[in-house]
Formats: C-alpha cells, structure tokens, sequence
C-alpha cells in the first residue's frame, strides 16, 4: 500500500464557495477505482504549521498509483485544485519495503510532468510547495 498524505492550505482570497469547489473536487478524486482509500477534511496538526485541510489516499501499489496519477478525474480536478493553495506539503509512506520505492514513485510523477507540462506548472505556481520531486528541486 502507498499512502499519500497533502497538507495544504487556501490562498488569502479563496473565496468559501471555491474552498468548497476545492474539496468536492478532492473527494470526487478520492472515489476513482484506483483509489484504495482516502478521507479530505480539516488538518488536525499544530496551527502554527499553516495547514488547514488535508487530503489523505491510499493506492495498492505501483501500478495502481499510476492509474491515480492519470485518470481524468484526477487530472481535471487539479486544475480546480491547484490553482487556489498558498501551501501544500506531502507525507508519504508505504508497506511495501522496496528499497527504490521513493525513486519509483518519482519517476511516475515526473513522467507525468513531462506529459503535462501545464500540470507541472501549476504545482510551481503554489508559493509554499513541498513534495518531493517537484520541479523545483
């Protein structure tokens, strides 16, 4: 199983409907066959960190997270998404003890930036952005 937990947070002048536009395009992600598991709501982690929502999925493995990575839903949800975070920061972890899992999962997110490269720049865009093997690093 890999799981991928996102902090993040709204920019200053998200409006409540478009939060509430950002969240149900969250969920609608979270529901696609690849998706194992997943839950989005309020970051319970210390204030002072400047997270107020998570977004949390679980995925088989490889090849599911794959399918995550490109499904339309994902895809057309993200450009609701994105575009609206001041911060945004990955957690992810896994059962499986591949040693080359972290460089796997790389490589599919990149392969996916070369094939969106607009995908890519709107992860750029977000002014506070940690996730590994962004195009900023």
């Amino acid at each position: 199983m890999i799981v991928n937990l996102l902090r993040f947070s709204f920019k200053d002048d998200t409006t409540d409907a478009e939060q509430a536009e950002v969240l149900a395009a969250m969920r609608r992600t979270a529901t696609v066959d690849s998706a194992s598991f997943s839950t989005v709501g309020q970051d319970l982690g210390d204030p002072a960190e400047g997270y107020s929502h998570a977004y949390c999925v679980g995925v088989e493995d490889l090849a599911a997270l794959e399918r995550y990575m490109h499904d339309p839903v994902h895809l057309d949800g993200d450009f609701v998404i994105l575009p609206r975070l001041a911060r945004l920061a990955a957690v992810r972890l896994s059962d499986d003890e591949d040693p080359e899992l972290n460089e796997k999962i790389a490589a599919i997110y990149l392969a996916k930036v070369a094939k969106y490269p607009e995908w890519g720049q709107l992860l750029d865009a977000i002014p506070d952005v940690r996730v590994a093997a962004t195009p900023r690093e």
